[in-house]
């Protein structure tokens, strides 16, 4: 929503101003575009083939979605947190084997379809439960291992962010790439009078100021985006670390989940009473 907002206002902005005394019919070299866009998006297929580039053609329609890991998401995460290590407080961590196994067929991960549904978040999860119920690795031990996933996790997902900012960073300079074009172009034609040169010359100069435009006002943004998208994955894997390695030491359920609630940015937090609340009302469902 905001990109689209964004983008409006931008060329509403920049377009609107030039119509003001200028001819927005100037501005419109297709041929430039294609020279430019292409050779950027050749420059990251090179770079970024492969898995990579796989990875970047599946994130770009998030760009244009909200996030995932909102406020109710948490509430629903810290309420599937805190039934499991009540269940395992009470009965022990072999009572949550079939649920860690198979959770897709557990009744209480049933009960949360916003974190059920991600498969990333049951994953890493259900991972690091099996260890526990396993019982072979201390809270430490666990603790560097979680470290190691969270940062291999995010370093993977930060692919199509590098892949669009290196796009936006290639295009002003294939900009130039369009513009020196055009000015060869328009030396070799010379003999022609100034009535024909000048809109050969305002072309090669449509190039650069293409290239700058599309770096700075469309491309680069939505790899900001994408770098805001791969912190929010990572701050539910912290989340969920911070909550799993205080039961290991010992907590309370109820004080765990506290744990991992001062885990999150502001903007998601849960009041304490807003959670408590939300996990006994889920907790009798």
């Amino acid at each position: 929503m905001f990109v689209i907002v964004g983008y409006i206002f931008m060329c509403a902005c920049i377009f609107g101003s030039f119509s003001i005394h200028g001819k927005l019919v100037a501005l419109w070299q297709p041929l430039e575009i294609v020279i430019i866009l292409g050779g950027a998006i050749g420059a990251m297929i090179v770079g970024y083939g492969g898995n990579p580039l796989k990875a970047t053609l599946k994130a770009l329609p998030t760009l244009f979605k909200g996030t995932a890991y909102s406020k109710a998401f948490y509430m629903d995460l810290f309420a599937l947190l805190y039934e499991l290590l009540q269940k395992v407080r009470k009965e022990g961590l072999m009572s949550i084997e079939g649920d860690v196994e198979d959770p897709h067929a557990s009744p209480l991960f049933s009960k949360y379809p916003k974190v059920s549904h991600d498969h990333h978040v049951v994953e890493f999860l259900t991972d690091y439960l099996r260890l526990m119920v396993g019982g072979n690795l201390n809270a430490f031990e666990i603790e560097n291992l979680m470290d190691v996933e969270i940062e291999t996790h995010h370093h993977e997902a930060e692919f199509p962010a590098q892949a669009i900012a290196k796009v936006a960073d290639g295009l002003p300079a294939f900009g130039i790439v369009a513009a020196v074009m055009g000015v060869v172009n328009t030396m070799g034609s010379l003999h022609l009078p100034p009535s024909e040169l000048g809109p050969m010359v305002g072309a090669a100069l449509v190039g650069t100021f293409l290239g700058i435009l599309m770096a700075y006002g469309f491309v680069g943004p939505l790899a900001t985006i994408l770098e805001r998208k791969v912190g929010e994955g990572t701050q539910v894997f912290n989340t969920i670390k911070v909550t799993l390695l205080a039961s290991l030491n010992g907590y309370a359920p109820q004080v765990a989940v506290e744990f991992g609630r001062k885990a999150l940015n502001s903007t998601e937090r849960p009041s304490f009473k807003e959670l408590e609340d939300f996990v006994k009302n889920a907790k009798n469902k």
